[in-house]
């Protein structure tokens, strides 16, 4: 199936970019991949009758650490991210959940903000920026405005995200002393979604857990913001197994995941469990240096 016709707009500024969104009057699309966007449009899930392009508009591509944040670009790829050495060194989770994003044609063209302003529960990068407390810095004909990942999604495939903005950044705390992350994720097939996903983030003094945060991804209607696993973790040792075993219980509690090819959801749920337990483990030793 084709898409139905539409106009394409290819701005040079974001200025530009917001007037053309503003002019669409709810029926614009903004496209910086198009990795989720032209294949909703090809099935006709998605008729924008008009295509804002992105790509054209220099400085969306940044990729840096500045002012304690890590700040990524509305045009930053997948790819960049898999192959930073910024990232592998210093964002653990964001490299592990990189390499599993899609197939490797999908990554060199889709990008981490829009696939945050997609809003699917199945996508890696929502658990991450829950995980790691990003913060999403918009644009629209009012000003800047910044939402927090924790809150964007609403619904499936809905944001906070106005209609009328643009996702032009996320911004990541830069890792504490003591922090390790990871991200595990078991699929059917390399390209596939997540039978089930984890991403974790701790602060460790010494060995104890002074903070926390686990996020699950494709395991209920929205990403899944796992506080009370968390939580659990809080004044614990990270090589208590009883801790980690509560902490997967928790988990495995919260998560909400439908019978479906990629299994049923009992076993989807005991995937939660056990990813849990295995992601802290690794976070827990990276973040005492013993894994890269």
């Amino acid at each position: 199936m084709l898409p139905s016709t539409f106009d394409y707009v290819a701005p040079t500024s974001l200025d530009e970019a917001v007037q053309a969104l503003a002019a669409g009057a709810g029926d614009a699309k903004i496209m910086a991949g198009g990795q989720s966007l032209l294949p909703m449009m090809k099935l006709r899930l998605a008729s924008p009758g008009m295509i804002i392009d992105l790509n054209g508009i220099a400085g969306l591509d940044t990729l840096e650490e500045s002012d304690g944040m890590l700040r990524i670009g509305a045009l930053v790829r997948h790819a960049d991210l898999e192959n930073s050495d910024l990232v592998r060194d210093r964002y653990p989770i964001i490299h592990d959940a990189a390499q599993h994003v899609a197939d490797p044609l999908i990554r060199n063209r889709g990008t981490f903000c829009g696939s945050l302003a997609h809003g699917d529960p199945a996508g890696d990068w929502a658990t991450v920026a829950t995980t790691l407390g990003a913060e999403l810095h918009a644009v629209g004909p009012n000003g800047a405005v910044v939402h927090s990942a924790h809150d964007f999604q609403t619904s499936m495939f809905e944001t906070q995200l106005g209609m009328d903005q643009i996702l032009v950044e996320a911004r990541i705390p830069a890792p504490k002393a003591g922090q390790g992350s990871a991200y595990l994720k078991i699929e059917r097939k390399v390209g596939d979604y997540a039978a089930a996903a984890v991403g974790v983030m701790i602060v460790l003094d010494g060995t104890t857990v002074t903070e926390a945060s686990i996020g699950l991804t494709n395991v209920g209607p929205l990403t899944i913001n796992a506080t009370d696993a968390a939580a659990s973790l809080v004044g614990k040792s990270i090589d208590d197994a009883a801790a980690l075993e509560e902490a997967g219980r928790l988990a495995a509690e919260i998560s909400e995941p439908s019978s479906d090819l990629r299994g049923p959801e009992e076993y989807k749920r005991d995937l939660v469990r056990v990813l849990t337990k295995r992601a802290l483990r690794t976070a827990g030793a990276r973040a005492q240096g013993k894994e890269a």
